[in-house]
């Protein structure tokens, strides 16, 4: 019997164990347990049985004790094991074990030999950390419980500092939005009706971006990445653009009875609308990438982009539209 040698990396390396106990697959109950008595092993939860570096198997502690004295270790292999290969996500392997009611995963390369073990305490460890950060992303995307609850209970200069930046970024944006507005000002004059509707543009892209924020934050906390979402949340925005854009326009009608204003409100509507889910998406991920807290700054930011860009899609459509 030896440890186990790892013969490369692996994305469970800091739970991995690897010096583990390690028969052939014809030693018998005695030796097993002769070979075990005077050795100190990272983990003893299971013993690993390989044939020349390549795993067999994994034998229960308990089912060893259990076991006739003329049995082998080949004869006494868990069918119900958890073997994962080295690059298998490290909440993906312990969530197998969960499920097959196993409390060790063995660490396989490509070939199929022995890396190491995830022992017990390592997978219970797995477990919470993954829970943290999924209660975590549900509280405000930051990255575990301990640093969402310090969010909350810190100081008064905190979260001054932690909330200032960002909102002095929207001071900007809004600065530069009066300059947008102010470029257009000859046209607006020209036809006031324009400035009415501006408010309604900016909010209607910044009530979807707020909706789309709100959906992605509920799907990461229970695992689903933004990946998974896109598309649909995509398409959603469209659809919701194309449904409040058709909603308008009668009603454009019959109250201004303006058309080229109301097409290019309705047009605006449907910009603006379908890409404020692009940015609600995209603001909260580069955010986190960055190792920012998106709980302060996606917010804020999300809505001077898409403020801004209301801004300019309305006010370029209508320049195009109305005369």
């Amino acid at each position: 019997m030896a440890p186990a040698t790892p013969t490369g990396g692996t994305d469970l390396a800091a739970q991995l164990a690897t010096k583990v106990p390690v028969v052939a697959p014809e030693a018998s109950v005695p030796e097993v347990l002769a070979a075990l008595v005077g050795r100190r092993f990272a983990t003893t939860a299971a013993v690993a049985v390989c044939d020349h570096g390549r795993l067999v198997g994994l034998v229960r502690l308990e089912e060893l004790f259990a076991a006739p004295r003329d049995a082998t270790a080949a004869e006494l292999v868990d069918p119900d094991a958890v073997v994962v290969a080295e690059t298998i996500d490290r909440e993906v392997a312990v969530q197998r074990a969960v499920q097959r009611g196993r409390d060790t995963v063995a660490v396989v390369d490509a070939t199929g030999r022995l890396l190491g073990l995830v022992p017990p305490a390592e997978v219970l460890a797995v477990l919470a950390a993954e829970h943290d950060e999924d209660l975590a992303r549900l509280s405000g995307f930051t990255h575990d419980v301990a640093a969402a609850r310090h969010a909350s209970v810190e100081s008064v200069g905190r979260r001054f500092h932690h909330r200032l930046p960002w909102l002095l970024v929207g001071l900007v944006g809004a600065l530069l939005s009066a300059d947008l507005v102010g470029a257009f000002k000859g046209q607006l004059e020209r036809n006031v009706i324009l400035a009415f509707f501006i408010p309604g543009v900016v909010y209607m892209a910044d009530a979807v971006g707020t909706q789309t924020e709100t959906l992605v934050v509920r799907g990461l906390s229970v695992g689903v990445g933004i990946g998974q979402v896109a598309v649909r949340e995509l398409l959603t925005g469209l659809l919701v653009g194309i449904t409040v854009a058709a909603a308008f326009v009668p009603v454009g009608l019959w109250r201004w009875g303006e058309p080229d204003v109301v097409v290019a409100v309705a047009l605006s509507l449907l910009a603006a609308c379908s890409i404020a889910t692009l940015i609600a998406m995209a603001l909260p991920w580069l955010l986190s990438r960055l190792g920012r807290d998106p709980a302060f700054g996606s917010g804020p930011l999300a809505t001077v982009v898409q403020d801004l860009l209301s801004v300019v899609i309305y006010l370029g459509i209508a320049g195009n539209l109305v005369h």
